[in-house]
């Protein structure tokens, strides 16, 4: 049994900025800190997915200081980097061949925004047919306004978009859970 690829999602310092939002999980960079630091150690592979916005305003624009890894995540020189500028981190990235070709078919996906980045790619993944969880308390949304204009809170947000993962895409797990079965295998 292969140990399942982590895959970090736009964990950058513009997500820190409070122009990003209100945001739930507070704890989810120390949660996303604890996996990586458990993959490292079991010699598993890691992804870091970074997202480079096509407006020259974005806080992850080229040559923003919001578009560096935090620095507690920072990927090391064999760690595999991903760039994209679309939420889905599948999307003209050839990671999905980067996966293939390693012939890793399992993923566990944390980072921001579980809404949008981390929901859209988990969805991707579960359509290609890889075996993907989404750590909950390793992600973490932001408030918005929904379809209606009711004013929803981060927890909601965030729920929600698990509920859609869910349904068909992927499990959901917490950290302590994902890090048991590492630990199992």
């Amino acid at each position: 049994m292969t140990t399942p690829c982590l895959i970090i999602i736009d964990m950058q310092k513009g997500m820190a900025n409070p122009a990003a939002g209100s945001r739930n999980n507070p704890q989810a960079e120390d949660n996303i800190a604890r996996l990586l630091h458990a993959w490292r150690a079991a010699a598993a592979p890691v992804v870091h997915v970074r997202h480079i916005s096509r407006s020259p305003t974005s806080l992850f624009a080229p040559g923003q200081p919001g578009v560096a890894f935090q620095d507690a995540l920072q990927p090391l020189a064999h760690e595999h980097v991903v760039e994209k500028n679309v939420p889905d981190a599948f999307i003209n990235t050839a990671l999905e061949r980067w996966l293939r070709v390693r012939g890793l078919n399992a993923l566990v996906i944390a980072g921001v925004s579980t809404n949008n980045s981390v929901e859209s790619s988990a969805r991707t993944a579960g359509n290609l047919g890889f075996a993907t969880v989404v750590v909950a308390d390793a992600s973490f949304a932001y408030a918005m306004r929904d379809y209606a204009g009711v004013e929803r809170t981060a927890d909601e947000v965030h729920a929600m978009a698990l509920a859609n993962l869910m349904s068909d895409y992927a499990a959901v797990k917490d950290t302590q859970a994902v890090l048991a079965d590492l630990a199992a295998r």
